[in-house]
This record gives C-alpha cells, sequence and structure tokens, in this order.
C-alpha cells in the first residue's frame, strides 16, 4: 500500500493512523487437525479397531476394486472430503498389511 499522507482527497486520504490487527476468527481453524485431536483419533483407532464398513472397504481394496470401494465409503460417510482422507488411510494401510 501507498505512504499515507494527510491530505483531504485522493486514495489514502485522511488522517494518518495505525491500523489495527486482529486475530484469526475461530471458525478459519474449524476443521484443522490439532495435535491433541490427532493423539485421541489414534488412541481410539487403537482401542476399538475399524468400523465393519472400513473392514468390507478394505476387504474390497485388497482384491483390486478400488472404484467399488470409493462408491461403497462415499455411499456410507457421505461427505466428500472426509471420503477422500478415509480412502487414503485406508489404500495406505491395505497396501502396507499386503506387503508385510
Amino acid at each position: 500500500m501507498a505512504i499515507r499522507y494527510p491530505m483531504a482527497v485522493g486514495l489514502n486520504k485522511g488522517y494518518k493512523v495505525t491500523k489495527n490487527v486482529s486475530k484469526p476468527r475461530q471458525c478459519r481453524r474449524r476443521g484443522r487437525l490439532t495435535k491433541h485431536t490427532k493423539f485421541v483419533r489414534d488412541m481410539i483407532r487403537e482401542v476399538c479397531g475399524f468400523a465393519p464398513y472400513e473392514r468390507r472397504a478394505m476387504e474390497l481394496l485388497k482384491v483390486s476394486k478400488d472404484k467399488r470401494a470409493l462408491k461403497f465409503i462415499k455411499k456410507r460417510v457421505g461427505q466428500s472430503a472426509i471420503l477422500r482422507r478415509l480412502a487414503k488411510t485406508l489404500l495406505l494401510l491395505t497396501l502396507f498389511s499386503v506387503l508385510r
């Protein structure tokens, strides 16, 4: 932005003041993964294991039915962003278990 001069007219008209810098609102951070949330999710996954629909999707991925597995997860989960994240993690887990 241009230097501000105390002028009555023009783009930068008006009295020279320092702008208040406001903190970003909480809604801007919504959905961002925190350390605590990640820890809790990992703990629950370790204790409870996978949901039945996740196990079925992993079986579909094991037999190379990727598209069918994605459609199945999409029907169960609904939300697109969660679908992609879940599909990626399940795919990595199945690949890891196949390679072991």
